[in-house]
């Protein structure tokens, strides 16, 4: 987006004059993201809308998926969504997609292609837990076109990954790597997961060091997340000890863990582009950075939340998502919709665009929001820069790493409080 385009001496244009982010001669197709809520083990830390079902559930499910993604021109109409036909990037999560039969999934990825233009270049994940990958899904997944694949590894420390709930070993993501890369899917994703019971600075660095050795081009570290959602996390807010929750390390060692991954990763040329990922030159995560830049995508299938330019005027977008459950999304729950008005697509902006380490750039925020809405967030960003939790480059703001450490903290002061940040 041109820097000055959307301003008239000093004013945000009309939004009729200011939609060049979401017209279709702009670049910017749409990404499509497809649930798949089924695994064969809960693992412990788990917070997603992701269980252990019977087979006889997965063919309804996938009969819905399709028949929701046939219904998307209907559902974006009712929404007040602006639909784009060209998909550049598909995203096939969960929940562990490939315990589907080769047959489903490629149904899936059928109804997608006959509803959606899907452009020759576009990026197409699937996640996969370690020991999915059997050679008929493998097959199922170089016809269904798919040429990028996150493996859940989460630890390369056999006791570590086992006291969570992962079925898999080291010696089972290596075999799958190898696969993969046998059968011309070199772009892989790595998931590491700092903090599960048992870990120490020696075991995760030996998780670390053996992700590289893999050669994935891309890595993502999470945090362990202490929440009521999952068994592990209302456990240690219980102070108990099941699912292994006393050997959880304490919050400064998992902040120490991940400084060393961030570390660690861009020594071995797997530079952090976003808080939670790192990746090679020229592999960045298509799919997921259309979040981040709020770019349109749309979800199918079970707490799969959507984003569309909205067809109002002085609306900036629409989101949209079904039920987090599946029994209530199988029973046809409707659509949970908000309407995004321009000041909390400013919020966003700031607030997912400072995930980025590029950050945001202050220039572009005032040729689509107003130089006057965006100068009432720079005394949030001064304090944040004194306080040695952002910095400027240039035109840019972003996190430091301690920031990264704080994100929550950083972002809750950029929503807007009556046009000013509190």
């Amino acid at each position: 987006m041109d820097g000055q385009d959307g301003l008239q001496d000093g004013k945000r244009l009309p939004p009729e004059q200011m939609r060049c982010r979401w017209d279709n001669g702009c670049g910017m197709p749409l990404g499509v993201y497809i649930s798949v809520p089924f695994c064969r083990t809960k693992c412990s830390y788990c917070n997603f809308a992701s269980d252990v079902f019977s087979r006889t559930v997965f063919e309804r499910y996938v009969d819905r998926v399709c028949a929701d993604i046939e219904n998307s021109p209907q559902v974006a109409a009712e929404t007040d969504g602006r639909l784009e036909r060209a998909v550049d990037s598909i995203y096939l999560g969960g929940g562990t997609p490939t315990v589907l039969d080769a047959e489903q999934l490629e149904r899936i990825f059928g109804a997608v292609r006959s509803q959606f233009e899907v452009l020759p270049d576009a990026e197409v994940t699937v996640e996969c837990a370690p020991g999915t990958l059997t050679p008929a899904m493998l097959e199922s997944l170089l016809r269904c076109g798919v040429n990028r694949v996150s493996l859940g590894v989460q630890s390369f420390v056999d006791h570590e990954a086992a006291a969570v709930g992962r079925l898999h070993k080291r010696a089972t993501v290596l075999e799958d790597v190898a696969r993969l890369r046998a059968a011309g899917i070199t772009n892989i994703n790595i998931d590491l997961i700092a903090g599960l019971p048992h870990q120490t600075a020696e075991s995760w660095r030996f998780s670390l060091a053996e992700t590289i050795a893999t050669g994935a081009p891309h890595v993502s570290v999470y945090m362990l997340e202490v929440d009521e959602d999952s068994r592990l996390g209302r456990e240690l807010l219980a102070g108990g000890t099941r699912y292994h929750a006393h050997f959880v390390p304490d919050e400064q060692a998992i902040a120490n863990f991940y400084l060393v991954a961030s570390e660690r990763l861009s020594s071995a040329g797997i530079a952090q582009y976003e808080i939670s990922n790192f990746a090679g030159a020229g592999f960045q995560s298509r799919h997921n950075l259309k979040y981040w830049t709020r770019q349109p995508y749309f979800g199918f299938g079970v707490d799969a939340h959507s984003m569309l330019a909205s067809a109002t005027p002085d609306i900036d977008a629409v989101r949209f998502a079904p039920a987090d459950s599946l029994e209530q999304y199988m029973s046809g729950a409707g659509l949970q919709r908000t309407a995004v008005s321009l000041r909390a697509a400013l919020e966003e902006s700031f607030f997912l665009g400072l995930r980025l380490t590029r950050g945001v750039s202050l220039l572009e925020l005032a040729a689509e929001f107003g130089e006057e809405a965006v100068a009432n967030a720079r005394a949030a960003v001064a304090e944040f820069v004194k306080a040695g939790l952002m910095e400027r480059r240039g035109d840019y703001v972003c996190l430091t790493a301690r920031g990264r450490l704080l994100s929550n903290e950083v972002f809750e002061r950029f929503i807007l409080t009556d046009g000013v940040a509190p």
